[in-house]
C-alpha cells in the first residue's frame, strides 16, 4: 500500500549511525575506570537505546546511586573521544533524504541526550530532514511509549499511520507499547534472532534492504 505510513520514526544509534560498537566500548571503559568488571560486548550492546541512567543500572548493578554522576562523566569522556569519527551506515543519508523528498513526516526517537543528538544531526547533515525528535533526557526511556506518543501528537498522526524503525528490542517494545507498527534492522546493536522474536512487520539486514522494504510496503 503506497504511502501507508505518514510518519516514519527512526532510532539513531545502530539504525542510522554505525555507533553501537563505540557506545559499547565507552561503557566498558567507564566500568573499568570505576573499578567495576567490564560487561561483555553483548551485555554492553543490550542497553543501547535506553536512557543513560537505565543503561548504567543494567551494566553496573553494584554501582552506588551516588556514584552515577561520576560514571556518567567517565562514559561521556570516553565516548566523546571517538564521537567525531562515527559515520552513518552506507545509504542512510540517501534513504532519509528520499523519504523527506517524498513528503513523509520524519522523526527520531533515541536513547541519546538532546546535546548528543544535536551534535550528531550537525555532523551527519541529516538534521534538516527530520521534522521532530525526542531524546531520553526529555521523555521516559524506552520501552515506555512516551517518545512515540509525543511525536504522533506533535503531527496529529494516528498510530495506524506511524512506523517505528530500530535496531534493538527496546525500540520494538516501545512501538508495541504505543500501538505502532515496527521494522527491525538486524545490522545494529541487538542480534537479529532477538528482533525476530518481537512483533514486527519485518527484520531487514541492511539499509539497502530497508529502502526496498519501505518502497514496496510503506
Amino acid at each position: 500500500m503506497k504511502n501507508h505510513f505518514e510518519l516514519i520514526v527512526f532510532d539513531w544509534d545502530g539504525t542510522l549511525m554505525d555507533s553501537a560498537g563505540a557506545i559499547a566500548r565507552a561503557i566498558q571503559f567507564a566500568c573499568r575506570d570505576m573499578g567495576l568488571p567490564a560487561p561483555s560486548d553483548e551485555r554492553a550492546r543490550h542497553v543501547i537505546g535506553l536512557g543513560l541512567q537505565e543503561a548504567l543500572a543494567y551494566v553496573a548493578p553494584g554501582l552506588k546511586h551516588e556514584d552515577y554522576p561520576r560514571m556518567v562523566d567517565c562514559y561521556r569522556r570516553h565516548y566523546l573521544t571517538i564521537d567525531h569519527d562515527l559515520m552513518l551506515f552506507d545509504g542512510a543519508f540517501e534513504l532519509v533524504e528520499s523519504l523527506a523528498e517524498e513528503g513523509r513526516l520524519l522523526g527520531v526517537a533515541t536513547g541519546k541526550g538532546r546535546k548528543g543528538l544535536d551534535r550528531a544531526f550537525a555532523a551527519s547533515g541529516l538534521g534538516t530532514f527530520f521534522h521532530a525528535s525526542r531524546c531520553a533526557d526529555e521523555c521516559f526511556s524506552k520501552p515506555h511509549p512516551e517518545m512515540l506518543e509525543q511525536l504522533m501528537d506533535t503531527f496529529g498522526v494516528d498510530r495506524s499511520r506511524t512506523l517505528m524503525i530500530g535496531d534493538t528490542t527496546h525500540d520494538l517494545a516501545m512501538a508495541e507499547n504505543a500501538g505502532v507498527q515496527a521494522v527491525g534492522v538486524g545490522y545494529g546493536a541487538h542480534l537479529r534472532a532477538a528482533l525476530e522474536e518481537a512483533q514486527t512487520l519485518a527484520v531487514v539486514d541492511s539499509i539497502a534492504d530497508l529502502s526496498v522494504w519501505l518502497r514496496e510496503n510503506a
